[in-house]
């Protein structure tokens, strides 16, 4: 069953049942027959589709921003951010798709020899809760700029904003919904040509073997502990205040926050205080309100995992700074939580925290601050902040991540790639590296 309610109020707000699998393939087939004529437009014409999208979806800016803040929970502004971020994704990729996906001609012995970038046919998503326009359209663009026809398959607690994205493209672009249960998911990985998933790692080893065992492409986004690493030589107030944004900021909610942040001794009784004064500059309530500054977890059983996890921490040895407890009142909320002192024999240790908790790692010193980073089986992204750059390079090449940001927390530019290494899964979206994840790169050679 798919089923969103207001994360805020608990009113239900759309239900659907999932599709069986024969209905599924039925549009299955419609898609693939829109999928190839969409394919012969060429390069072009698929961009200039698709800028139309991004002016359908502009017009609709506050209705979608709206619709995700209620069913995912995320502040307002939060939400907005997000749409506006889609649609420039869409602008983007339908600006540069054309010289992208140009053919290339090589020098060889042949008279002409050539690459070309060739749809794959119908790329499968399993798709994610917390970003359901933003994560959607990251795959599903770029793919579609190449010439393939996306099949959907959302969250169940998104049903509605996500059918409402399928029905503003249905005007000219292949991007359909999937609305499949557990089972019948594994069986469309299957029937179609390619598999993107972004959410958890243990789903994600799932989906990727079964991929693997039908030789399906795949790119996997999956989880992230990112490591906010605060050297002796830093700008403790400015390392504070974005510590506490990439943190708390979607509360808690994204793979690519700030989670794990490491300070060396030297200065962790001038950082700490620093930083928890940020923490407590935010405001809990009503995720539509314009004060409101940490929102509500996206479900009880998410806060019930997390709330697990500081209680865990806790027991072996960390230290709760603040937060920490259970609030009362409607709305799953959870105060922002700092521990300090975290060690191994913490759950969080190795656990993603997917929601409003800081981690502190006190680190002898620098080079103990980078094996404490790699100390995860997490490899999404990592930040440094230090007055000396130049050191901050030859660190950020030690760090086993996807990437690394110097002086400013993590975050994904539609123009740099976008992805991970160990448990955060592999593959790359945005820029040209994504463009290129969905296409047969064909080889052409005439004597």
């Amino acid at each position: 069953m798919f089923h969103s309610v207001n994360v805020f109020t608990g009113e239900t707000l759309y239900r659907r049942p999932a599709q069986d699998y024969a209905e599924f393939e039925r549009r299955l087939a419609d898609l693939k027959m829109r999928g190839g004529a969409f394919a012969q437009l060429g390069v072009t014409e698929r961009a200039a589709r698709l800028q139309k999208f991004a002016d359908r979806l502009e017009a609709e800016k506050e209705r979608f921003a709206e619709m995700v803040c209620e069913e995912v929970g995320r502040c307002l502004h939060e939400c907005r951010a997000e749409i506006g971020k889609s649609i420039e994704l869409i602008r983007y990729y339908a600006r540069l798709a054309p010289e992208l996906l140009a053919h290339k001609t090589i020098a060889t012995q042949a008279s002409l020899s050539q690459v070309r970038f060739e749809p794959l046919g119908v790329v499968f998503a399993v798709m994610p809760w917390n970003y359901p326009v933003w994560q959607v359209l990251r795959f599903a663009v770029p793919a579609m700029c190449a010439g393939n026809a996306c099949a959907v398959k959302p969250a169940p607690s998104v049903a509605r904003v996500s059918q409402a994205l399928f029905d503003l493209a249905s005007d000219g672009i292949p991007l359909a919904g999937a609305w499949l249960d557990e089972a019948d998911t594994l069986k469309a990985v299957e029937d179609t040509d390619a598999m993107a998933f972004t959410g958890s790692t243990h789903t994600g080893r799932i989906l990727a073997a079964h991929a693997g065992a039908n030789l399906k492409k795949t790119v996997l986004e999956l989880g992230g502990s990112n490591a906010f690493i605060v050297m002796p030589d830093a700008d403790l107030e400015r390392a504070a205040a974005e510590a506490c944004y990439s943190r708390f900021r979607d509360a808690g909610q994204s793979c690519n926050a700030a989670k794990r942040i490491i300070v060396t001794e030297a200065v962790a009784d001038r950082f700490i205080p620093l930083f928890l004064a940020e923490c407590a500059k935010l405001k809990m309530g009503d995720p539509k309100h314009p004060d409101t500054t940490l929102a509500p977890l996206h479900r009880e059983d998410l806060r019930d995992r997390v709330h697990g996890q500081v209680e865990d921490a806790v027991s072996n040895g960390a230290v709760c700074l603040t937060g920490g407890k259970i609030p009362q009142g409607r709305g799953w909320f959870y105060p922002a939580t700092v521990l300090d002192r975290v060690n191994p024999a913490c759950r969080v240790w190795y656990e993603e925290v997917f929601g409003p908790v800081a981690l502190i790692l006190h680190a002898a010193n620098e080079d103990h601050a980078i094996a404490l980073a790699n100390d995860s089986p997490f490899g999404l992204g990592a930040c440094i902040y230090t007055s000396d750059t130049d050191r901050a390079w030859r660190f950020a090449e030690k760090i086993q991540a996807g990437s690394v940001f110097i002086n400013r927390h993590t975050s994904s530019d539609l123009r740099l790639p976008f992805g991970g290494v160990k448990d955060s899964g592999y593959g790359r979206e945005l820029s040209e590296f994504g463009l290129y994840e969905f296409v047969n790169v064909k080889t052409y050679w005439q004597k």
